[in-house]
């Protein structure tokens, strides 16, 4: 296997690893560090793959990852806790124990989608592609499995993570126009949420979800 291809496995083995990190943390500012590193090696997972194949667009989008990502929307997640006063752990519907074994099972559902694709495709990347199946996955487990508006926002976040590096394990990335067109779609998505973080504060003078379900029913 050449040495590129190793350091690709490494990324994803590392893209696993922190999304199972992210589906049992407590804290809530744990998980965001966690966002934080996700996207740091989703960039250097793309320098790589640049690197190897010769894909020059690549590098843009790494930059552009690296920039959103590890840096501009951990910052924004940051200082909306500290202006909510959030200082909870993170709640969750099921326990941690319970979680981590559905996890598993996603895992082992994940590369048994991706086999037939990672047997005809030609990509160095191929091999990525059942781990970047199980990010989405995993993620959007940890959506439904958490009471409070900001976990449940971050999932959302690490699942728009796991499809992109499903695109970079397929097709080498996307255009760098429909990359661009995503990133300022997330970042004003972001901005919107902080907004509505704050009416809801307002409102319930909670983040608790369930309080919007007692508002439909009256």
């Amino acid at each position: 296997m050449p040495f590129s291809a190793q350091l690709i496995n490494l990324m994803a083995a590392l893209l696993l690893l922190i999304a199972f990190a992210m589906l049992s943390q407590r804290r809530i500012l744990s998980l965001i560090y966690l966002f934080a590193w996700q996207g740091a090696v989703l960039a250097a997972n793309s320098v790589i793959v640049a690197w190897s194949t010769g894909q020059t667009h690549l590098y843009y989008s790494a930059l552009l990852t690296l920039a959103l990502k590890a840096i501009i929307l951990p910052w924004i997640l940051h200082r909306l806790i500290i202006r909510l006063n959030i200082k909870w752990d993170v709640e969750t519907l099921i326990n941690i124990p319970t979680t981590m074994l559905v996890g598993i099972a996603l895992v082992v559902i994940s590369f048994n989608l991706a086999l037939p694709v990672t047997q005809l495709a030609g990509t160095i990347t191929r091999g990525t592609l059942g781990i970047a199946i199980a990010m989405v996955l995993l993620s959007f487990l940890m959506m439904i499995t958490r009471r409070k508006a900001v976990p449940q926002v971050i999932g959302f976040l690490a699942m728009e993570n796991g499809l992109f590096f499903a695109a970079t394990s397929t097709t080498y990335g996307m255009p760098m126009v429909v990359e661009l067109g995503i990133a300022l779609d997330v970042l004003v998505g972001m901005l919107i949420l902080g907004i509505f973080f704050f009416q809801v504060r307002e409102a319930f003078d909670s983040l608790d979800l369930k309080h919007m379900e007692k508002l439909r029913e009256e």
